[in-house]
């Protein structure tokens, strides 16, 4: 019988340490919210891939997308022979990007080549060569992206050098001290230390930091930044690989800000697991490389297309955006009346829509990470039937991504679950 412990000594043997992976326990099928392992256990999905089946697993519409586009072919490359699915998908996305300004698409394959090809767009626009970013940010794990990322552990930790003209500001996180102002006269300081305004061709934010903790962009801070990059000619790239397809609770979290970003990277939900990433913005901007400097062999991918166009049919017709709002709430009601009970360990609850976190603390400081309560948390996750996932700079945040398409029982039941586990381990 094959068992998740044998998979996991054949998995030690031929896939680098690198590329670990959180728990021993080995898919063998999913459905909406749970999943089953090889072993025949049942998990609630609380992590959904990292936030990729926002329309749940397996949904029947993605299937069956997908089944009729491999009967046709599944490559020609969009850069050789292109296809209608693809031009399809280009127009709905331009179509839902934040604002009324004409706009473009390229595809890629990931969401770290959307950033990288978005700093390509950037200066190919600019003719300048600064990108400042965020401390906290995660922006991938190809060199670029990773110089980009403000965090060193595990993403940059060994793998230097990085590119240069990369630059980072502290991001405005109240509940540790860091106010707008403070991240704004920062980047002031940027401009007049590190780098010149004229000669920074963009900013890139994540508008809720994903591996960074889900920490909210105040909306005042991405209305400055979209000041000060007009002000100067920078262009706003709004990185909304994590935040993006109705997880928020908007088809795109820039939209709570009524911000209009000049680039937008796109990826995780935008096909219910088939990998796919997209860049859109202005055309004006998106047009400035010349032809041939932007793509990739399996960007655009057909099957990938099709999936995407699917999800965005489920996520209208199902309504997920008003529902990813309820879900929040509900998650958020049911987990601050566990910090109610226990204000020592938890600093606070915070969903922006259904993307939700709890912040783990001793001794009710702020300043005192709980990394082991939060790593505790999810080593037990397994037996309570729970797939979860950790975040933040100091590991000590849980980040829940259910599905929008989870049903109320199957939430209750996940909710019920972790409030035990939590007792247990408190």
């Amino acid at each position: 019988m094959t068992t998740n412990q044998s998979l996991q000594a054949r998995k030690t043997q031929v896939i680098a340490r690198g590329q670990g992976n959180m728990y021993p326990v080995y898919v063998e099928k999913a459905l909406n919210s749970e999943v089953w392992d090889v072993e025949g256990n049942r998990y609630i999905d609380l992590g959904t891939g990292i936030a990729v089946c926002n329309t749940g697993h397996s949904h029947p519409k993605v299937i069956a997308a997908v089944k009729e586009q491999v009967e046709k072919f599944s490559h020609t490359c969009i850069m050789v022979n292109p296809y209608e699915v693809g031009v399809e998908l280009a127009e709905k996305l331009t179509a839902i990007a934040p604002g009324n300004s004409e706009k473009k698409a390229i595809f890629v394959s990931t969401g770290a080549e959307a950033v990288e090809n978005c700093v390509k767009i950037a200066r190919a626009k600019t003719g300048r060569r600064g990108v400042i970013a965020f401390n906290g940010g995660f922006h991938g794990r190809t060199n670029l992206a990773m110089a980009l990322t403000g965090k060193i552990t595990p993403y940059k930790n060994l793998f230097g050098p990085f590119p240069g003209d990369i630059f980072h500001a502290p991001f405005p996180i109240d509940v540790h001290g860091i106010s707008v102002e403070q991240s704004l006269k920062a980047l002031e300081n940027l401009f007049k230390v590190d780098i010149a305004p004229e000669d920074t061709a963009a900013i890139i934010v994540e508008p809720v930091q994903g591996e960074g903790g889900f920490y909210q962009a105040p909306a005042e801070f991405l209305q400055a930044l979209r000041k000060l990059c007009d002000q100067h000619g920078i262009l706003l790239i709004a990185d909304e690989i994590q935040t993006g397809f109705g997880r928020t609770g908007k088809m795109f979290s820039f939209e709570h800000a009524h911000v209009e970003p000049d680039l937008i990277t796109m990826a995780k939900g935008i096909a219910g697991g088939f990998p796919i990433a997209a860049v859109v913005g202005k055309s004006e901007i998106m047009d400035a490389p010349n032809p041939g400097g932007l793509g990739g062999t399996y960007g655009g991918s057909p099957v990938a297309c099709s999936a995407a166009l699917a999800v965005l049919d489920v996520i209208e017709s199902d309504n997920l955006i008003a529902r990813a709002n309820i879900i929040g709430q509900r998650f958020n009601q049911r987990l601050s009346k566990l910090k109610e009970k226990y204000p020592a360990l938890i600093l606070n609850v915070r969903n922006q829509g259904a993307m939700i976190a709890l912040e783990l603390i001793e001794n009710g400081d702020a300043e005192q990470p709980n990394t082991a309560l939060t790593q505790a948390i999810i080593a037990g996750a397994k037996k309570a039937g729970l797939i979860l996932l950790a975040c933040g700079f100091y590991g000590n945040v849980i980040r829940f991504l259910p599905a929008l398409t989870m049903p109320d029982d199957i939430m209750t039941e996940a909710l019920d679950n972790f409030e035990a586990l939590f007792e247990q381990l408190a």
